[in-house]
């Protein structure tokens, strides 16, 4: 099962999701020269999980020999989880395993470097070392999802606290009257403007009553409104979908005028799928920014884009590597 080989320098970059294993060989400037994605198995025993790995990595085996194969093996898996041992601790999207020394067994099986990461952490590396934050020392990375995740890289180290804990910024309370967040708190960032959030914002205008295109894109089924659909409206010229929209650039500029104060950053990189939705709004978002920091400098702030959108775990886990 061992990969074999001199090369140099390919990596196999791992992002393992709650039910798909995406990976792919990344070269020394970022580039991700081949891919693919397997089913995970999330919910078996902790054995099965790991073959579904396995099962991943022996499949990039053939594809990797074309180029000597591969040096290192760099996975980002979601938290919470140990970065320095490796170890996963009980990520509610991966219940196959709890305290499971995932980096030790791949060393043993493969006899490679393993590194393991929590995705946004890894992700925000990729951008520092090859994507839109390059360059920069203080970066702060959001990625707006099904949740929000983040991650700060300090003079090109990823910042992980006394305890590993650091860069939860999803769970930053901006309204303590708020909805409970899934993490037992009121008025996360995340539970007010991640996807769902966006979905239940369109669900609740659409029952008073408004005529909107989401209506119609959910075939008249207001349960099954989701942001997709928000999104998809929006640019079809929707009025509802865009004032959904608005109220979300609202609450994440609240936040990122949070996070401005508190780490005075030099970049700030938002990816994500909710973030390409709401890339119209961006220069918006910049400009509104001076209004909820105090920082004196806050407008000079780049606000960008990520390189990495889909392939952010593939990069972000061979960024584990890069140095």
């Amino acid at each position: 099962m061992t990969p074999s080989g001199k090369n140099d320098g390919l990596i196999l970059g791992v992002d393992i999701g709650g039910t798909k294993i995406a990976l792919g060989l990344v070269d020394r400037a970022g580039k991700i020269i081949t891919e693919a994605r397997h089913p995970m198995v999330a919910h078996g025993t902790a054995e099965e999980g790991l073959k579904a790995v396995t099962d991943a990595i022996d499949s990039m085996t053939a594809p990797a020999s074309a180029y000597g194969g591969f040096q290192s093996i760099g996975v980002c898996a979601p938290g919470p989880l140990d970065p320095r041992t490796g170890v996963i601790f009980n990520p509610p999207n991966l219940p196959c395993w709890r305290n499971f020394p995932l980096a030790e067994r791949l060393r043993n099986i493969y006899s490679q470097p393993v590194k393991v990461d929590n995705d946004a952490n890894a992700a925000a590396l990729a951008e520092t070392i090859w994507g839109a934050s390059r360059g920069y020392h203080y970066v702060f990375y959001g990625t707006i999802g099904t949740g929000i995740g983040s991650g700060i890289v300090l003079d090109g180290k990823i910042y992980y606290g006394k305890t590993g804990s650091a860069g939860e910024g999803g769970h930053v309370v901006i309204d303590y009257h708020g909805p409970v967040c899934t993490c037992g708190k009121r008025g996360c960032i995340e539970i007010l403007a991640a996807g769902p959030a966006i979905a239940v914002r369109a669900r609740a205008k659409l029952t008073r009553g408004v005529h909107s295109r989401v209506l119609d894109l959910a075939q008249g089924n207001v349960a099954a409104v989701t942001s997709e659909m928000v999104g998809k409206a929006y640019t079809e010229g929707d009025s509802l979908a865009r004032e959904t929209l608005q109220e979300t650039v609202e609450l994440l500029v609240i936040w990122l005028g949070n996070i401005v104060d508190l780490l005075d950053p030099d970049i700030l990189v938002l990816g994500g799928g909710v973030t390409t939705m709401l890339s119209p709004f961006l220069d918006e978002m910049k400009k509104r920014l001076p209004t909820w920091a105090e920082n004196p400098h806050a407008a000079d702030i780049p606000l960008v884009m990520a390189r990495y959108g889909a392939d952010a775990g593939i990069a972000g886990g061979a960024a584990l590597f890069a140095d």
